[in-house]
């Protein structure tokens, strides 16, 4: 994307959207020697906690659903959001529609993997969001989450979007 925008309004100013796909209500349970313990609530509440560290208000979404995760993108452009980290899971290879929604809104994101997708099965190389996104973290396991807030907020900060300091300078 090449030029960030929120719309932001006092109420939900420095709002980011954490944006969830299929099977990941299933964290720290499915597969754990891959996607580790953690569960989606648990990683939520660490997000909480550092987040409010700096300055930025979280909401979350969950589906297994394809039109859910399409409906929630564009229900954000009417929300005082001002970006996504987003972790399609299996959609991140096979969603066009997902793709069209995030250019559709037009507010910068950060692509998250829990595991290291590129030394996996083939087929989980291929990312219809890559090459649109802002950023892309993967392999860091649930940490990755945390290195997504910090990058993204970042670039809010640097763009004039977000008030604070940069956390990564």
């Amino acid at each position: 994307m090449e030029k960030l925008t929120a719309r932001n309004s006092e109420e939900g100013k420095n709002t980011i959207l954490v944006l969830q796909g299929p099977n990941l209500n299933l964290l720290g349970e499915r597969e754990t020697e891959i996607y580790g313990t953690d569960t989606l609530d648990s990683l939520h509440l660490k997000l909480e906690d550092h987040s409010k560290k700096l300055g930025v208000r979280l909401d979350y979404f969950q589906s297994n659903h394809e039109g859910r995760i399409v409906d929630r993108i564009q229900q954000a452009r009417l929300e005082p959001v001002a970006g996504f980290i987003i972790n399609a899971g299996a959609f991140t290879h096979t969603s066009v529609a997902i793709r069209d929604a995030l250019l559709g809104v037009n507010l910068p994101f950060i692509e998250v993997h829990v595991s290291n997708v590129y030394a996996r099965e083939s087929f989980r190389h291929n990312s219809y969001l890559s090459d649109i996104a802002s950023g892309v973290i993967v392999g860091l396991g649930t940490g990755g989450y945390r290195v997504a807030v910090e990058a993204l907020v970042s670039q809010l900060v640097r763009a004039g979007v977000f008030d604070g300091e940069d956390p990564l300078a």
